[in-house]
């Protein structure tokens, strides 16, 4: 792929490693402008082995035509998950995801032994089955002969910059298995349970009581002996991780960004800021705003995470969301398009059936062994039209509730911001505008987080943030119908059934 430029022209790269798919953009660091991008596939599943990321974003800078004319790159990275390596920097086991529930029981047990309120407190966020405290209480309690071989943890976008600085096993990288050399975020840092955005740092004594084994920040400088197990560097907003050394893919010497965690991304890529809310409706669902002091939340309901700016970002996150509508689509046999022209044939309320979507157990609220459940159904009801409307309105409900809980936090919100795969489809725009009272607006299209990935390599490189406007594809006035929320909590509060 060719790409005609002028002599100043200055290319910056950002990567977003989701759970789904590797995606790469490169664009141009002064004005913004989409030079090309590129794209590769990830397995499916909630345990994956980090070496096909890896796969996936040589491929995808292959399918974007190569970074030789790129000065700086940056990976935003699905949050959470656990990456293990061993003192030789060898994965222990597959990478557990974020929507891996099985450490939901770890995580009640940590919040018994030492209160919701402390973790809150400390860390910003009570412990869930997402968060790499649970899952190292997890490994430590399942997998004890794994858990013993751990020198190093990661979070998926720090293993990725670990392996383009050189860094790994000594006989798949040049510079062999420095695990002081990893470095990470302070917005993905946020999400382990075990570094605190009010205190800017690792809080050890709360990775030691998840994991009984004691743990130290990396160095940055020659590789430790000293058998503490090693957490990623933090980087600052605008901090350089290195450059990379050259494989077969990817050239030599470009500077490295700090990296994100993937919500953190796009909130730099949509460049959100204090009285944006944005909502996000991709396989998972998210609330978040941008705002300038840190929350707390000892309920659990709002994690109190750190931003990729220097902010913070208090957001909540749902495990059912654009896959409910592909969910019903296949019960109806419809593509997305038909289930949207559907849902615009029946009226608000869905002639009273109401959808409680947590098809995958669900995050928020915190039930990770719970099904979904359709209520409401008449015989006159029960049509066609109103399953499909029932999906779109259960699935924003949700996210709906899940934005209130973060704006009774404390912060303000002047208008919602309106992303992800579903963001453009018809049914899901009119029913935002019914269960949000804020006016709703829709960027153009655009891959986010790899573009907040873009811009804080802009930034690792030049020393300040770039300014890249957004483009808007529509906005809207509220709507609000109070009832169509008012039924979907009534639903809600009738439970649902558990896991077989």
């Amino acid at each position: 792929m060719t790409t005609e430029q002028t002599p100043t022209t200055i290319l910056v790269a950002g990567v977003d490693s989701s759970t789904q798919s590797c995606k790469v953009v490169v664009r141009d660091l002064a004005s913004g402008r989409l030079v090309r991008q590129g794209a590769a596939k990830h397995p499916e599943g909630t345990e994956v082995p980090p070496a096909a990321w890896w796969e996936a974003l040589l491929a995808a800078i292959a399918d974007a035509g190569g970074l030789d004319d790129v000065a700086a790159l940056s990976i935003a990275g699905q949050q959470h998950g656990l990456v293990a390596l061993d003192a030789e920097g060898r994965v222990v086991r597959d990478a557990l995801l974020w929507n891996d529930t099985r450490s939901a029981p770890a995580a009640r047990d940590l919040i018994d032994e030492l209160g919701a309120d402390a973790w809150s407190r400390r860390t910003g966020s009570v412990p869930v089955a997402s968060f790499t405290a649970t899952k190292l209480r997890w490994l430590r309690d399942a997998e004890p002969e794994a858990a013993a071989r751990v020198a190093a943890v990661a979070l998926p976008h720090d293993w990725l910059t670990w392996r383009l600085l050189g860094f790994g096993p000594s006989d798949e990288s040049p510079l062999g298995p420095d695990l002081d050399a990893l470095v990470t975020d302070r917005s993905d840092a946020s999400g382990t349970s075990y570094w605190s955005p009010s205190a800017e740092g690792y809080d050890l004594d709360l990775f030691e009581h998840a994991f009984a084994r004691a743990g130290r920040e990396a160095t940055g400088a020659a590789p430790g002996q000293d058998g503490l197990v090693v957490l990623p560097r933090v980087l600052q907003a605008d901090g350089t991780a290195g450059t990379t050394v050259a494989n077969g893919t990817v050239p030599g010497g470009i500077v490295i960004g700090a990296g994100a965690g993937d919500n953190a991304g796009a909130a730099l890529g949509l460049d959100a800021t204090v009285g944006d809310l944005v909502i996000s409706i991709g396989t998972s669902g998210t609330a978040f705003a941008v705002t300038d002091r840190p929350v707390t939340d000892p309920s659990g309901t709002v994690a109190g995470f750190a931003d990729a700016a220097g902010g913070y970002l208090p957001l909540i996150a749902t495990l059912n969301a654009a896959r409910v509508l592909s969910s019903i689509g296949g019960l109806l046999g419809v593509d997305h398009d038909e289930l949207a022209r559907l849902a615009l044939a029946a009226e608000p309320g869905a002639g009273g059936v109401t959808l409680v979507p947590y098809f995958e157990g669900e995050r928020t609220p915190d039930l990770p062994d719970a099904t979904a459940t359709l209520s409401g159904l008449t015989l006159a009801g029960s049509t066609r039209e109103n399953l499909a409307r029932a999906a779109v309105e259960g699935m924003l409900s949700a996210l709906s509730d899940g934005a209130a809980a973060v704006r009774r936090q404390g912060v303000d919100a002047t208008r919602v911001l309106l992303v992800g795969g579903a963001a453009l489809n018809p049914a899901v725009q009119a029913v935002a505008r019914q269960v949000f009272d804020l006016p709703v607006v829709v960027p153009e299209p655009g891959e986010y987080v790899a573009d907040g990935a873009a811009r804080q390599a802009g930034w690792a490189l030049s020393g300040t943030r770039p300014s890249w406007a957004a483009a808007t594809s529509a906005s809207f006035e509220p709507d609000l119908r109070p009832a169509v929320g008012e039924r979907y909590r009534a639903a809600q509060a009738l439970g649902s059934l558990p896991r077989a």
